[in-house]
Order: structure tokens, then sequence, then C-alpha cells
């Protein structure tokens, strides 16, 4: 049973491992237990959605479901590599009969208090591998807290940005602007913030894959609801005079295909262009995407 328990619980623990240095350190699509699970509780949201995804609760909870899958992964794993060497490898302390505590739970409590750093020390390894592992897996447990701070301090600043951009782009489409204050200098510097903020939202969506699935409930800062207006002006923009601002509108407009084609490699999978795209985005998150999305942008002068 040796060679089998203890590899299978190294394996648990080297996956965990990994798909904390996807998630955190390197993003990529390999980080799939955090995505996984993530997506999973997103899914149950759109069923309850009544009350979790309006209430924005589907992404703090899928962050508390991911380092719960985290933790409990990796201390079921060094559990499984304890138990095989129990009682004859640990010291028990005066009272407990080592042969009564040697079972898989035993082993799971040694896992916990270690990965907890709590060092009770009522059992603890003797063997000599074993009294270097302990101190490893504590090792591991001050990684996990590590990452989760390093996690929300990430993820939350990724949020703002992406609700500040939605927020901007309200406050254009509730302003107005018409032809010809567009058609202006202001319009091209107006265009460019907008190119970098959505650049800068892009950037988001690859480094904290998860921030897509935290819902705004309120349209000016959701982003699914305001980026048809930002289409709307780079329509106008092809069709101003002003040579800047038909360049920040080009270039806007490469910033938000680019934004399209990274929301549909990572999440949406529709193989359409930007527009059918952002649609579906939209309707993922419970916001309406409807034809008359030029409708603000062509009042006003």
């Amino acid at each position: 049973m040796t060679w089998i328990v203890t590899p299978l619980g190294a394996l648990l623990v080297l996956f965990v491992l990994r798909d904390l240095f996807h998630t955190l350190w390197h993003p990529t699509r390999h980080g799939g237990l955090s995505r996984l699970v993530m997506r999973a509780v997103w899914r149950v949201s759109a069923h309850r959605g009544a009350r979790w995804r309006p209430a924005g609760l589907a992404g703090p909870l899928g962050m508390i479901a991911v380092l719960a899958v985290w933790a409990v992964t990796v201390a079921v794993g060094w559990a499984l590599v304890y138990w095989p060497h129990m009682p004859d490898d640990f010291s028990y302390a005066t009272g407990l009969d080592p042969g009564e505590h040697a079972g898989p739970v035993d082993a799971l409590y040694v896992s916990l208090v270690t990965l907890a750093t709590l060092g009770l020390g009522d059992i603890a390894p003797t063997a000599g591998w074993l009294r270097v592992l302990a101190p490893l897996e504590a090792l591991v447990g001050f990684v996990l807290l590590s990452a989760t701070v390093a996690w929300i301090l990430g993820i939350y600043p990724a949020l703002a940005r992406r609700r500040t951009l939605a927020l901007r782009l309200s406050h254009v489409r509730r302003s107005r602007v018409g032809a010809g204050a567009l058609d202006s200098d202001g319009g091209a510097a107006l265009l460019d913030g907008l190119a970098a903020a959505l650049s800068t939202t892009t950037v988001d969506f690859m480094q904290y894959a998860e921030s897509y699935y935290f819902h705004d409930g309120d349209e000016n800062t959701a982003l699914p609801r305001q980026l048809g207006y930002a289409l709307d002006l780079a329509d106008r923009a092809d069709e101003a005079g002003h040579p800047d601002v038909r360049l920040s509108g080009a270039v806007l407009r490469r910033a938000l295909d680019d934004l399209a084609a990274t929301l549909d490699e990572r999440f949406l999978r529709t193989g359409e262009g930007t527009e059918r795209v952002f649609a579906a985005y939209a309707d993922d998150h419970g916001h309406p995407w409807g034809p008359d999305r030029r409708a603000d942008g062509d009042e006003g002068t």
C-alpha cells in the first residue's frame, strides 16, 4: 500500500501547487482546477440568479471555493503520504495509544495541524525523511496563505479598473457626445484614453481570468452593458473629418477587437466577430444587448 498511497498523495500536492502557480504567478489556461471551480460556481449562480448573480456573490463564493479546494486537496495529499507510515515512524504523546491513532483520520489530523503551522506535537514524525517533509508542508501552508492574500490584492484592483472603464463609458454615453464634439482634438484624446483603458482590461482578463466571474449589477459599472457604446464610438470615429480622431478610432477598434478575442478564447468560445462576442458576454452576465446601441450617441451636437 505504501508504494501506491504515498505517491498518490505526493501527486495531489504537486497538482495543487501547479494550479496555484498557473493561477497566480504564470496565468495560462493550464490553471485548470481554479478555473473549473470558478466556472462551476458561475453556472450554479445562473440557476439561482434571483439571489446570487445580481448580488455579486458568484465571484467571491467562487474564490472561497477555490481556496477551500486547494487547502483540502493539499491536506489530503499530505495525509496520504503520512498514513502508510503510521504508527511506526511517528512518536505519540503520553496517553495516546499508537495502535488506536494510526488511521486515515489521524493522518489527516497530523496533516491539518502541520499545514496550519499549529505544531501541537502530540503526534510527530520520527523517521528522518518524514521530519523533513513536515516542515515542507508547513511551508506550503504559509505559501497558500500568502497566495490567498496576493490573489485578493490582485483581483480586486483589476475589478476596480474594469468598473472604472465601464463608468467612464457610461459618463460619455450619458453626456450624449455629438458628432461635432467627437470630431475634435478633445474627441481624439477621449478615444485614446478609452483605448488605453480597454487594453488594461484585456490584460486584466488574461492575468486574473477569475475576474470574469464577478457580476456587476449596476449597469453604469457593468462593462458588458457599456461595450456596445464603445463600438458605436469607434464607428463614428471612422466617419470623422479630423485625422487624429480617425486614427484614435482605429486604435479604439483594435483594442475592442483584442478584448473580444480574449473573452472568446478564454471564456465564451463563440468563434464569432467582435459584436457577437460582446453580445454573448452581455448575455452571460445577464445584461441586455439591443440593436439600438447607437441611439444614445446619435443625440446631441
